[in-house]
């Protein structure tokens, strides 16, 4: 395994835990980096999360070990198996498909809201904050080699347009598929115009305006069967 320059798993910030500061534990600060550069493409999807390789790269307990690696498996971005131990999570196309119908079912409903309220004529707070969102998405497509950065402002626009319905509850099951999401569009990058994501999304954000679900259904749809045709063509060569 590769030993890239990363933060000390001995420093770290403080973190907002249920309203509360506290400092991340040695285990988080190593799923934190593990995390980011699952994330960002840098270990590849089967690549062995081995204990003892991880244990030295970090300078940490085997207990710290396997709780980050605990963490990431309960995040879907690693899959342990008993006696072939901890891997980076691979492409299921089966999950891939589910986790877009929970999208879909979580977006369209928080559209179905905003629309009930308002319409087609959004609160101009609501427009400020999903167009910031749509903003950094267009700066972080200006840098397609910062992966990482253009999943987590792709998350960040979805995100504002379910938030934008006011239910804690949809907002709540949302953030918590926000890894899977970001992994999917790390399986996606391959197929994607960066320049035009940006984009993309600004005509979905008017399209939800106009049609509602419709354009949710559509949005999800396109991009499931293009992770789906590319899948099935790399299974074949």
């Amino acid at each position: 395994m590769g030993r890239p320059p990363v933060a000390s798993c001995r420093e770290g910030g403080a973190v907002t835990t249920g309203g509360r500061s506290a400092r991340p534990t040695r285990a988080d600060r190593v799923a934190s980096d593990l995390r980011d550069r699952i994330l960002a493409g840098a270990l590849a999807p089967g690549a062995p999360l081995r204990e003892v390789e991880l244990e030295e790269h970090y300078g940490v307990s085997r207990h710290t070990i396997r709780r980050a690696l605990s963490a990431l498996v309960a995040e879907r971005l690693a899959t342990s198996r008993s006696y072939s131990g901890v891997t980076v999570v691979e492409l299921d196309l089966e999950g891939v498909v589910a986790l877009q119908e929970l999208r879909c079912a979580l977006e369209s409903e928080a559209v179905r809201l905003l629309r009930e309220r308002h319409g087609s004529r959004w609160p101009s707070g609501t427009l400020t904050v999903i167009g910031s969102a749509l903003d950094a998405l267009d700066e972080a497509c200006r840098l397609p080699e910062d992966w990482l950065a253009v999943e987590r402002a792709h998350s960040r626009v979805h995100r504002s347009i379910v938030d934008a319905a006011g239910s804690d509850r949809i907002s709540e099951a949302y953030r918590s598929l926000d890894v899977e999401m970001q992994v999917f569009l790390l399986h996606l990058r391959p197929e994607l115009d960066a320049s035009s994501l940006a984009a993309d999304h600004r005509d979905f954000v008017d399209d939800l305006r106009a049609t509602g679900a419709a354009a949710v259904r559509s949005h999800l749809a396109r991009s499931t069967a293009l992770l789906s045709a590319s899948h099935g063509s790399r299974s074949q060569s």
